[in-house]
């Protein structure tokens, strides 16, 4: 999947371009190397919402933008972050149950947004 550094090697990478004398530079690598493990973390929360967004829309026969919809509601009313209630959504097709609070939430807002289109 993805290769995450270890403190010893940030450590390690710090030293290497410290005892080279700049410590302007050590810093910068420090920096990039937050970075990168941001962005490494968000490309795999992304794949998981893209799967779950995908099963909304399977599932209830709306657009993409309407499954992100979906899911934000679920994510704001249940106060989880919407990365988890992905994954707890795409976990059901290796037949993992959604937990209640999620099923029950993820239910008033199919209802909201059926009751919203009906307007």
């Amino acid at each position: 999947m993805h290769q995450v550094t270890t403190p010893h090697e940030d450590q390690l990478s710090l030293t290497v371009v410290a005892s080279a004398g700049d410590t302007a530079l050590a810093a910068e690598v420090i920096e990039l190397q937050a970075v990168n493990e941001q962005l490494r973390r968000a490309l795999a929360s992304r794949a998981v919402i893209d799967q779950a967004r995908g099963m909304v829309m399977a599932l209830t026969p709306c657009s993409s933008a309407r499954a992100w919809d979906l899911l934000v509601d679920v994510s704001q009313h249940c106060n989880v972050k919407l990365r988890d209630v992905a994954a707890a959504l795409v976990a059901t097709a290796k037949g993992e149950a959604l937990p209640g609070r999620l099923q029950r939430e993820l239910r008033r807002a199919l209802r909201r947004a059926h009751a919203a289109d009906r307007r």
